[in-house]
């Protein structure tokens, strides 16, 4: 069974990968701007919400493989995210690293991913989760307490941000990627706080289901906005 990272854990000395490099996440922010919008039509509703500075959440619901590259094309700062580390073979695994993207096992408590996700807060910069932990419907049905964990332990607001269209079947000309061109929307919600403090189980477990009902909230004024 899949453990979520506890209190304290974060803490033990971890020497498996260095932090993610800011540079680098400012280069795979330059990347994904030039690739989202050569090959699709993003439209980015309400990114003045991102707070300008200081550490802080990206939770994003997660339908098609394209919705990370999307928003670190999108966001308006360079964003770490943490992705599966399936991801990372052959010539993914150095690119990934060298644009700041942190890599994580989810088949148990990954205690490199939790040290190099905080040292993101910790520095003050941007995070991006998808609090789902897998790709699936998309609609925030089932998260999982890592999220509220990195809320409460990084002291960071989270954005909630929905993206349609990436997983719309009309018109592809390649059957794993959206139609060429067609357009993707990425809504940005307000800002807000897990809870404060704490970080018992009984804490987490409270800040999850907040966050859970302000996520499936901002979704559905996301497609009620967009029309989706």
């Amino acid at each position: 069974m899949r453990r979520d990272p506890g209190r304290g854990e974060a803490d033990r000395p971890v020497t498996e990968a260095p932090s993610p490099s800011e540079k680098g996440a400012a280069l795979g922010r330059g990347i994904g701007i030039g690739l989202m919008n050569t090959l699709w039509k993003p439209r980015v509703l309400g990114a003045w919400r991102v707070p300008a500075s200081g550490p802080v959440i990206l939770a994003v619901n997660h339908s098609h493989m394209i919705d990370g590259p999307m928003l670190m094309g999108t966001a308006p700062r360079p964003v770490h995210f943490l992705i599966k580390k399936e991801a990372f073979v052959g010539p993914l695994d150095p690119f990934l690293r060298g644009i700041g993207q942190l890599k994580v096992d989810r088949s148990g408590t990954d205690r490199a991913a939790i040290t190099g996700a905080l040292d993101v807060l910790r520095a003050g910069g941007v995070l991006g989760i998808f609090p789902e932990g897998t790709r699936g419907s998309g609609d925030f049905a089932a998260l999982r307490a890592g999220l509220a964990y990195f809320a409460l332990r990084g002291e960071a607001p989270i954005v909630p941000v929905a993206v349609l269209g990436s997983n719309d079947r009309a018109g592809r000309l390649v059957r794993q990627l959206p139609a060429l061109r067609g357009r993707v929307d990425l809504v940005f919600g307000e800002p807000f706080r897990a809870g404060e403090g704490r970080r018992t189980r009984k804490a987490l477990d409270e800040a999850t289901v907040r966050i859970q009902e302000r996520l499936t909230a901002h979704l559905d004024h996301a497609k009620r906005l967009t029309g989706r």
